[in-house]
């Protein structure tokens, strides 16, 4: 099934796929702890895209996109955590730039839909 024009949920899917993809490199380099956290917290937020998109009100629909920003976040916290920390080889600053992107654009879903919610 295609996801259509709806950029946050293509982006997101995207980049699902591209941290799943992510975790088994780091698996390989035995890096257990932080690409699990990254795994959940990666894989979440479209997870609650979808969520908000079936939201049944505003309020739904506000609370479960934020859920979203939220995990973007915690994201970008485990993905400069791996960057810094030097526990792996691999270069994560693609994914730094796609979470930011995300990051960015829940942000402005969630400041306006909370000024159409007023």
């Amino acid at each position: 099934m295609a996801i259509k024009d709806n950029l946050i949920q293509k982006k997101s899917f995207e980049f699902s796929l591209s941290i799943i993809r992510l975790f088994k490199r780091l698996q390989v380099e035995r890096e257990y702890i932080i690409s699990k956290q990254l795994l959940r917290s990666g894989t979440s937020i479209g997870a609650n895209i979808e969520e908000a998109i079936a939201g049944q009100s505003k309020k739904d629909f506000l609370a479960k996109i934020s859920i979203s920003l939220k995990e973007a976040r915690e994201t970008k916290y485990w993905l400069r955590l791996l960057s810094e920390s030097e526990l792996t080889s691999i270069d994560v600053d693609y994914y730094l730039n796609e979470v930011h992107e995300i990051v960015n654009i829940l942000s402005a879903i969630v400041k306006t839909t909370r000024s159409n919610l007023n």
